[in-house]
């Protein structure tokens, strides 16, 4: 059995917002769905990752059992990266919910919530900062 990708969809009040956080890390909008006059369903993309969010309301109207059960749910994200300290700036007026630390594990990290309450860990790790040197 091969499991071709994983990609979240995380619950949100509204896309817009988290269309202009995932922007100033790279992403595009790759595929948008409205849902009356705002968007209600988004796939981001930079070319190797994607995320999706939907809309609250949206996923009520959709699949109502499903919006039940995600119903208070908050995601966390752990993301490597090849260049901390670019994506620390790109990111710089997130909401914090801790600063930049080394961890037991090996990492450098440093974690904010999006504008959808979804904590976003970013790391990177010895290997990824020497291939971001290359």
């Amino acid at each position: 059995m091969l499991i071709a990708s994983i990609t979240p969809v995380l619950p949100c009040e509204a896309i817009e917002p988290v269309v202009a956080f995932w922007s100033r890390l790279g992403f595009s909008v790759a595929v948008s769905v409205p849902h009356g006059e705002v968007l209600g369903f988004a796939i981001l993309d930079d070319g190797q990752t994607q995320l999706m969010y939907q809309t609250r309301a949206s996923l009520r109207e959709d699949a109502a059992a499903l919006a039940d059960a995600a119903e208070g749910s908050r995601t966390l994200l752990f993301i490597k990266v090849d260049d901390l300290d670019a994506v620390h700036r790109a990111v710089g007026d997130a909401p914090g919910v801790f600063p930049k630390r080394q961890t037991f594990y090996g990492s450098t990290e440093f974690a904010v919530t999006d504008p959808a309450g979804h904590v976003v860990t970013f790391a990177q790790f010895p290997e990824q900062a020497d291939a971001g040197t290359d």
